[in-house]
């Protein structure tokens, strides 16, 4: 029987197979002349069951994973997601991250030419985020059983020295920081889902904020808390902050930025933009008489210049979020009942 040669993947208009998941000469070819020519670690390139990698200090690990539909939308992508949102899942634990594994489960009939955008969307972002992937995983499903493609990343990285942040450090008196406009990837997500165009220049935010986490932990002491807002948005960060340290938050609602689009998009389709996802958005709980110095350092970044503080740490209604509304009333900011929003990420 003639043996079929290791040959590249060439034919950009075939599609992944069950051979593929095999572990045999498919899986190999693919794992080469796919993922290999996009991901340059070593560590990766050795094929190994696992990576080996020096980290000195505290460590910091995530893990997420990715079932966005549909895969590619304006601002980003399955692959790009998956990286920046474990990249930035790292980040808010107070850890420069450093590496990736990343495991994937492909339906078949999935082109390769989907699949090979996605890894080289990963490689880009991996690129601007300083991480590399050094381990991963491959498995195919039959047709019908999965869609397209899932995607699962965990990334470690280092705890930076002297850093502790946590819900449980936030005290009243602190100021809350976002880094820039939020709800822009819920927003952009279900208004492609939902046909919504009308000449709207949507897009996701999907971006990694690790650099920019770590020049404000580098150079403003006392950061109590971070999160990126990602399912659920700003209303359930800001619910999870004041139910775990019992503390109760006041927000200006005319204070939180949001783009115009994506304003008129969620007005469209009847949502709130403070509860929907971001993908490159952080929020910073601090002391108050940090607050002036962290924001003007952030505005300072080119990724953070529409940062702004929105609100503050209150001991009255302790584990709940207060917002005052654009026209001088209160309304309680609260999160989701259910699942309204699926597979935003």
């Amino acid at each position: 029987m003639k043996r079929e040669p290791d040959n590249d993947l060439v034919v950009h208009d075939a599609r992944v197979e069950l051979a593929h998941g095999s572990g045999g000469r498919a899986t190999a070819r693919l794992v080469r002349s796919l993922f290999l020519k996009y991901l340059p670690s070593p560590a990766l390139h050795e094929l190994h069951d696992g990576a080996v990698v020096p980290i000195a200090g505290p460590l910091a690990i995530s893990t997420d994973a990715f079932v966005v539909d549909p895969l590619f939308f304006p601002g980003g992508d399955i692959g790009k997601l998956s990286v920046c949102g474990t990249v930035n899942d790292v980040a808010m634990c107070g850890a420069r991250p450093s590496s990736l594994a990343a495991a994937f489960v492909l339906e078949e009939g999935l082109t390769i030419a989907e699949l090979e955008r996605i890894v080289a969307s990963m490689a880009q972002a991996c690129a601007g985020a300083g991480v590399s992937i050094v381990t991963g995983d491959t498995k195919v499903v039959p047709r019908g059983k999965g869609d397209r493609v899932f995607v699962t990343t965990t990334g470690v990285g280092q705890v930076l020295p002297g850093v502790s942040v946590g819900p449980r450090q936030i005290r009243p008196g602190d100021h809350v920081l976002v880094s820039g406009p939020v709800g822009d990837h819920g927003t952009t997500i279900l208004a492609l889902r939902a046909g919504i165009d009308a000449g709207l220049e949507l897009g996701s935010d999907c971006a990694p904020v690790a650099g920019e986490v770590m020049a404000l932990l580098e150079r403003i002491p006392g950061v109590h808390a971070l999160r990126d807002p990602t399912r659920g948005g700003l209303a359930a960060v800001l619910n999870e902050f004041a139910e775990q340290s019992g503390t109760g938050f006041w927000i200006d609602e005319a204070s939180v930025p949001v783009s115009p689009a994506t304003r008129a998009a969620a007005d469209i389709l009847g949502l709130d933009p403070l509860q929907m996802a971001c993908e490159g958005r952080f929020v910073a709980v601090l002391p108050a008489e940090r607050a002036d110095e962290a924001l003007s350092l952030l505005r300072a970044l080119p990724a953070c210049a529409g940062a702004a503080s929105i609100g503050e740490v209150v001991a009255a209604h302790p584990g709940k979020v207060v917002a005052r509304t654009r026209i001088g009333g209160e309304r309680l900011l609260d999160v989701f009942e259910g699942e309204p929003l699926p597979r935003i990420c």
